[in-house]
């Protein structure tokens, strides 16, 4: 059973809750008791397409919305000793891994272009050398920000087969820029753009925010088409969510329908300069996924986030199995991740052998997590891959989705149940109501740091 709780109650709730973009959320893991053995982890996963991520967790600033693992207070020494514990654990990981194929690898965070140039090519050796990824033939993605997108970093980045470089901007309005506690000025914004135009990234990515104080629908729309005048083969659309312990607070019923107003308005806007819409927040350019694709070398494993698995790096970084999710322990206060940081830094290397937190699927948690992950895409559950990967019809397992039709946010047509444009809409409520009610139940019971 996902939940007990029927989703017209559910939808009673401000829309605006959280994020839900994987399953479950990181505030559901606890402690593994008896620590698992990698070796024997990976060695029940098929290991022939799997997702590279590392995770660099510093930035220049804090901005007032975030809750991400990262961190402002940091030094050479620090930084330099943390790129060193991310080698020793990659060593070991990679012994425990054994034999595998990579399909795609990000560098998040944080801001990874926060590095200087020799860290991050360092870091790109990892992924290479010592992981094994082929960073020529597979997609490469990098995060970073206006502020840290110089010259030699970008052409660094795209001469190591980076072709996805996403870029936080949030705002071209500088009021509503201040607003976030971010320091950019639009000029700054423009010129990291220009710069990375002409790196050659094949795919740019722009995130913007929207429900930002004294932020109206039409300064919204001036901040999307002024992304637009950069031609960016992707746009993020995020909803600003307040969170716990971040440095932005306001919540109303008002809030609620300008968010909903700019999201109608700004999804509305991009459809009709050429985009599709991938999930309730991202927007691709409609010939897009055709030049990904020419890209990427005929001989390269293709990921699929329903049944291939995800190895992370670094301290913040998550990996994903079939059976478990792992990482360090998450937090939010600046003292609790720098602790959480100077643990990971004085790591024995055989514990990077054990995953030591996480939280473990049993079988109904595996349908929850495919049933969440295709129906917030644009690309929807398969009703013929579902049977076939857990040998069961769906409606069997989950009588409840029949509530989604009958409110008229999904529609089943061809061996599919997708989200109509209104179920798009309110993705994260419907992707909570979910959740399973032992998830529900440690989400809850969680004590954020």
């Amino acid at each position: 059973m996902l939940t007990t709780k029927p989703l017209k109650q559910f939808l009673k709730q401000s829309p605006y809750q959280a994020y839900v973009y994987s399953y479950p959320h990181k505030t559901a893991y606890r402690p593994l008791n008896p620590p698992i053995n990698l070796t024997e982890l990976w060695t029940q996963q098929d290991k022939q397409a799997l997702f590279l991520y590392i995770h660099i967790p510093f930035c220049e600033m804090r901005c007032g919305f975030c809750n991400l693992f990262t961190t402002v207070t940091h030094n050479e020494d620090f930084v330099t000793q943390y790129i060193r514990t991310m080698q020793r654990q990659a060593q070991r990981v990679k012994t425990a891994l054994g034999e595998a194929s990579f399909a795609r690898f990000a560098l998040g965070g944080g801001t990874p272009t926060q590095l200087p140039v020799h860290h991050l090519e360092t870091i790109l050796n990892i992924a290479e050398e010592t992981m094994g990824a082929n960073l020529q033939q597979i997609p490469v993605s990098v995060e970073m920000s206006p502020e840290t997108a110089h010259k030699d970093k970008l052409q660094l980045l795209r001469d190591r087969g980076v072709d996805r470089a996403s870029i936080g901007v949030q705002s071209f309005i500088a009021s509503e820029v201040l607003a976030t506690q971010r320091r950019q000025t639009t000029p700054q914004v423009e010129a990291a753009l220009t710069r990375m135009r002409a790196a050659g990234f094949p795919t740019i990515n722009i995130d913007l925010i929207y429900g930002l104080p004294s932020q109206t629908v039409e300064t919204w729309l001036k901040s999307i088409l002024a992304a637009l005048k950069f031609q960016p083969e992707e746009i993020y659309l995020y909803p600003l969510y307040v969170r716990p312990l971040t440095g932005l607070g306001c919540s109303d019923k008002e809030w609620d329908d300008n968010r909903i107003s700019c999201y109608r308005e700004g999804r509305s806007l991009l459809l009709s300069e050429g985009y599709t819409q991938v999930s309730m927040r991202m927007f691709r350019r409609r010939e897009i996924k055709q030049e990904i694709n020419s890209l990427v070398s005929p001989s390269s494993p293709i990921y699929c986030c329903q049944s291939d698995g995800m190895l992370g790096l670094g301290c913040g970084a998550r990996s994903y199995t079939e059976t478990l999710h792992y990482s360090n322990e998450y937090a939010v206060g600046s003292q609790e991740i720098r602790d959480i940081l100077q643990a990971y830094m004085q790591t024995p290397d055989e514990t990077f052998d054990y995953a030591t937190y996480g939280f473990q699927l049993n079988i109904e948690e595996q349908r929850c997590r495919y049933i969440l992950l295709s129906l917030l895409s644009d690309e929807g559950i398969n009703f013929i891959a579902y049977q076939q990967r857990f040998q069961s019809d769906i409606y069997y397992d989950f009588p409840e989705l029949i509530q989604l039709i009958d409110l008229e946010l999904a529609t089943p047509a061809e061996q599919k149940l997708t989200l109509t444009a209104k179920g798009m809409e309110l993705s994260d409520s419907i992707g909570a109501w979910l959740f399973s009610e032992q998830v529900n139940q440690l989400i809850q019971t969680y004590n954020l740091k």
